[in-house]
């Protein structure tokens, strides 16, 4: 699927996200109140969305605890997000950092001029240079072609759902058996892992290589057996790949493709990889 047709399928789920969202709440308020209640409800729904649409990424960031990285703080990655972005074609967007050692990205946001891409110290302390620009190039792609846009809001909406639970004292667990898949349904139902591959082979021909890509997930996927990890399962979508132990609630709300077949599919873009790596 081209990169515009990308784009245009995710305006199309963004909308339809926004528009069956007010048809629920008219739904929900006719029976009640007949055609006051359901126009109030839809109006209000209609102005949640559009604080979603501003401020979704900075929920999704304040979600996993990520803060602004400065410049001067980091001026190298900046520099490479900067020269990706150009050969993207997009607008460079900000950076932050999550403090623990865990490694992994993240992309959130709106679109092209209101996204941001996470990185956390232990993914800056353990990739190597070209492992960081196909992570950098991979969330810069999701940002190209507006992944970020269906992918924050999603995400947030989920993770609201599921906090929902814990107003329910003792019925907390009960609510959560009820909630979880219901925020899990609408993950699935918006966001495919066609997404990812599309991201990883755009990735590629920003980096000029696959392997950088290929050998960052392979890393990821082992430091994630090593290091733990808890944070809201309904975040997984903004990742680079799944952070997650599949098991309990976050099995629910996978949506990366296994990280051996992403790897695969990179390597394949360079069928010549194993001669060349015997010939170094």
């Amino acid at each position: 699927m081209s990169t515009r047709l990308l784009v245009t399928w995710n305006v199309l789920k963004a909308w339809t996200l926004l528009i069956g969202g007010c048809a629920v709440l008219a739904a929900i308020g006719w029976p009640l109140g007949g055609y006051r209640l359901a126009s109030l409800l839809v109006f209000f729904g209609a102005l949640v969305a559009a604080a979603l649409y501003w401020y979704a990424d900075r929920i999704a960031l304040g979600m996993v605890g990520a803060r602004e990285l400065p410049v001067g703080e980091a001026p190298a990655l900046h520099a490479t997000v900067a020269r990706l972005a150009a050969l993207a074609g997009v607008p460079k967007p900000r950076l932050y950092l999550l403090a623990d050692g865990h490694p992994r990205a993240l992309g959130a946001g709106r679109g092209l001029r209101g996204a941001a891409i996470a990185v956390s110290r232990g993914l800056l302390g353990a990739a190597s240079p070209a492992e960081l620009e196909g992570v950098l190039a991979h969330e810069l792609a999701h940002i190209r072609n507006r992944d970020v846009l269906v992918q924050t809001a999603v995400a947030v909406l989920a993770a609201a759902v599921i906090e929902l639970s814990r107003i329910g004292g003792w019925l907390q667990r009960t609510l959560l058996f009820v909630l979880g898949p219901i925020a899990a349904a609408l993950v699935h139902l918006l966001l495919s892992p066609k997404r990812e591959f599309a991201a990883d082979r755009a990735a590629a021909a920003l980096c000029g290589s696959p392997h950088g890509l290929a050998d960052a997930l392979i890393r990821l996927e082992q430091a994630s057996q090593l290091v733990e990890f808890g944070a809201n399962p309904a975040t997984e979508p903004l990742y680079t790949f799944n952070p997650f132990a599949e098991e309990g609630l976050g099995a629910l709300f996978v949506t990366h493709p296994p990280v051996g077949e992403r790897v695969q599919r990179l390597r394949e873009l360079d069928p010549d990889w194993r001669a060349k790596l015997r010939a170094a």
